[in-house]
């Protein structure tokens, strides 16, 4: 069987391919392991989906439960209470773009974190806040950043720092309801879920209850 040959002249350009393959690949990596994701719970799941998807950095928030002990709980099984779950974000980002430390920074500072009983209108655990930490670094990060909170405010941080636990989206009528503009019923009559979601927001009093906690230090009070 005859050997086979490259020609000369064709072995620079395909080693240069093969380089600039190599190259791309290892791009391709570094860059993968920036794409990090990070759960908090902050009440109400729309809100912090809404507030997040607005930060330069993040990819995409994704409302859900965790930190409970049912697999897969639907909507109504934690609302109706006894799972354990908090309301939660998954925050999916770039670390070269967004580090860590300001994702949780500018978390605390979107919530009440002197309130251990639910947020704003919504009571109970599953409105509890929280941070998930899916490392020691993160776990550290988080601490620094609530003695930094507390320092400010000269008052205790009631938002815990949990160890990771198992994400569980919400259902499909759950995501993006902020931006939605399917038509539902609401006690206001017949509303797009993103009219509806601007009056909860307002009704309920978020914004006004994180402005005169952090002041002109509220990252999205404004912003609704």
């Amino acid at each position: 069987m005859p050997r086979i040959r490259i020609a000369h002249h064709l072995k620079i350009p395909a080693l240069a391919l093969f380089i600039g393959l190599g190259l791309i690949a290892s791009h391709s990596r570094a860059n993968a392991e920036e794409i990090r994701t990070a759960v908090v719970a902050g009440g109400c799941f729309w809100c912090v989906e809404s507030d997040f998807e607005s930060v330069d950095g993040v990819i995409e928030a994704v409302s859900g439960f965790a930190g409970g002990t049912l697999d897969n709980p639907s909507y109504r099984d934690v609302t109706r209470g006894g799972t354990g779950h908090y309301e939660v974000v998954e925050i999916t980002y770039d670390a070269d773009r967004l580090p860590y430390q300001e994702l949780i920074h500018l978390f605390l500072r979107s919530i009440d974190v002197t309130d251990d009983g639910g947020q704003f209108c919504d009571r109970g655990d599953s409105y509890r806040t929280a941070i998930f930490a899916g490392s020691a670094e993160e776990r550290a990060i988080a601490e620094a950043e609530i003695a930094a909170a507390e320092a400010q405010l000269g008052q205790a941080v009631v938002t815990p720092v949990l160890d990771a636990a198992p994400f569980w989206p919400a259902e499909e009528y759950y995501q993006n309801y902020y931006r939605s503009e399917d038509l539902i019923l609401t006690r206001f009559g017949p509303r797009r879920k993103s009219v509806a979601y601007g009056l909860y927001r307002q009704g309920c009093g978020r914004d006004a209850r994180v402005s005169e906690l952090w002041g002109d230090d509220a990252p999205f009070a404004g912003d609704h």
